[in-house]
């Protein structure tokens, strides 16, 4: 049996059903039957639909079922709010590209300072990177080539990508993983913010001395590291990627 059409081949209008019939007795219903949002989808976005019913709302394994990026999942799930009436679509903003002049990376270093750096340079030294919950968070290259900047960042002075030399090289001396901390209700030096931890040693590196509150920008950072195929953003921790240990 075909599947329904919902626009017009001719002037692209939005079509409406005119009669039913049954199939058993032949009855037939006439009238003006408007179609409802679900029966306008395309095959593509009931497919990724039914993938994302079957797997509970679990990004991540719709993302493995489709054999997608989590970005493009992302992208499909916000497409797909749209089409069905349940969200509004994003206003475009004119967006002014970052000054990336002075930025440069050693592409053949594998520190993933450069590694970042690198893949930076080459989206034009702006990319939006996404949380473990699924959040958007936009990372642009600071016009100094030494830090980079985002909103979900309010620290000042910026973090220099050297930060990410110092969260793997805490995962490199843990064997791979290290837990991520809680930097939002615990001081520097508690066992959830100590130098064992993502957290801890970001602090660390922003010159915290132990005791002292520390900000958790965990959240963006393993983001960053995910996008760069450095980390694994697992629930509660951060693991190397294999294909990252196979550079070291």
């Amino acid at each position: 049996m075909a599947k329904i059409v919902s626009k017009c081949p001719g002037c692209n209008g939005m079509l409406h059903i005119a009669s039913l019939q049954c199939p058993d007795c032949g009855m037939q219903l006439k009238n003006d039957f408007e179609m409802s949002a679900f029966d306008t989808l395309t095959s593509g976005e009931y497919a990724f639909l039914m993938a994302f019913l079957r797997q509970r709302g679990n990004l991540k394994n719709v993302q493995s079922e489709l054999e997608i990026s989590y970005p493009t999942a992302k992208k499909k799930l916000d497409e797909l709010l749209v089409r069905l009436e349940l969200a509004e679509p994003e206003q475009e903003e004119k967006i002014e590209m970052p000054k990336i002049t002075n930025l440069t990376a050693d592409r053949t270093s594998t520190k993933p300072s450069e590694i970042i750096k690198a893949k930076l340079l080459d989206n034009g030294g702006r990319v939006i990177v996404h949380t473990a919950r699924g959040l958007a968070c936009e990372i642009i290259a600071d016009p100094d080539g030494k830090s980079f900047a985002s909103k979900k960042l309010p620290v000042k002075p910026p973090y220099e990508y050297k930060v990410f030399d110092a969260i793997v090289d805490l995962l490199i001396a843990n064997g791979g993983r290290a837990r991520k901390g809680n930097g939002r209700n615990y001081r520097l030096g508690h066992p959830e913010c100590d130098e064992s931890t993502v957290v801890g040693a970001v602090a660390i590196y922003a010159g915290k001395k132990p005791g002292e509150s520390v900000y958790d920008p965990v959240f963006v950072l393993a983001a960053v590291l995910e996008w760069a195929g450095i980390v694994s953003n697992e629930r509660g921790e951060l693991v190397l990627t294999q294909s990252y240990r196979s550079k070291l």
